[in-house]
């Protein structure tokens, strides 16, 4: 992260410096406003770390590089790709190379190491299309994973009521893109600190660093949805685009968990409301339904 944000900085000096036209055309198209900005925004890129916080904005055909999102690569691990991923590519490649220019046949088997590491950092990072169902009332995975926990809550404060805790468990095998469950508008994020313990232990929900999405279903009876981010042993970095008062489609991507993590969903618990998950099922984000609210015709 510290190695973007010097990069962004760089960027932005040389954009100031040497393409002052550029940056003039950028302000005129950026949107919104944000008194007392703290933050530089230049253009699109530079809202990366900060568009949940930061009240400027560019329309989708002002941005130059949203050919980034057609890669099936999440464009949040773009720059661990580009280091971690092209450092160990290259490791391999010279380790290849010398062993056979040298004969030493270990180097050459060697190289199966840090090219298997590579490999790892690509597929952690892959981003693949999914079918979203269309069925009224129907609530999606918010993450892929694996159910390790379903509880009845007789309170949740958030919807002011009963409501239903179903825990997906990251594996770093897993794909870490969130998704939204439902068409909703986002109402609030919380950003809480903690620890950084086994995410495979749904105990850890509570004390663990993490980050709260709330939202508001589109249709009525706008019911209030609470999405959690909660970062692992080895996942400490939660990433979220959504800012407060944006419209979500159902299985919308907004934002993604590095490297292994858990994500908690809790859904109000009405008469209309029918669980279809199972403890230890493998879902899938944006396309596997969790459950669904009767209330809803279940035509498209």
């Amino acid at each position: 992260m510290r190695l973007e944000l010097a990069w962004g900085w760089l960027r932005r000096w040389w954009l100031r410096t040497f393409r002052p036209g550029y940056v003039a055309r950028m302000q005129l198209l950026r949107r919104g406003q944000c008194p007392n900005c703290p933050h530089d925004i230049i253009d699109p890129r530079d809202l990366k770390f900060f568009r949940n916080v930061c009240g400027y904005y560019f329309g989708p055909e002002h941005d130059r590089f949203r050919w980034r999102g057609q890669l099936r690569l999440a464009r949040a691990g773009l720059a661990e790709l580009l280091v971690f991923a092209g450092s160990l590519a290259l490791l391999t490649c010279g380790m290849v190379v010398l062993g056979t220019w040298l004969s030493l046949v270990w180097l050459t088997y060697s190289a199966v190491i840090p090219g298997a590491f590579a490999l790892f950092v690509v597929s952690f990072f892959r981003d693949p299309d999914r079918k979203i169902p269309p069925d009224r009332g129907a609530i999606v995975s918010p993450a892929d994973g694996t159910v390790d926990d379903i509880e009845e809550l007789d309170h949740c404060e958030f919807v002011d009521g009963p409501a239903v805790k179903i825990g997906i468990f990251l594996s770093v095998f897993n794909v870490h893109v969130n998704r939204a469950p439902e068409a909703s508008r986002v109402i609030d994020i919380q950003y809480f600190r903690g620890k950084f313990g086994n995410a495979l232990r749904p105990s850890t929900a509570k004390e663990n660093e993490q980050l709260w999405i709330a939202l508001e279903t589109s249709d009525p009876p706008h019911r209030r949805i609470l999405v959690k981010q909660i970062v692992g042993a080895i996942a400490r970095r939660i990433v979220c685009e959504a800012r407060p008062g944006e419209s979500l489609a159902r299985g919308q991507k907004f934002g993604m968990i590095k490297f292994g993590s858990r994500t908690e969903l809790y859904l109000p618990k009405e008469g209309a409301l029918c669980v279809q998950a199972k403890l230890n099922q493998s879902v899938r984000g944006g396309s596997s339904v969790l459950a669904c609210y009767a209330d809803h015709d279940s035509t498209p």
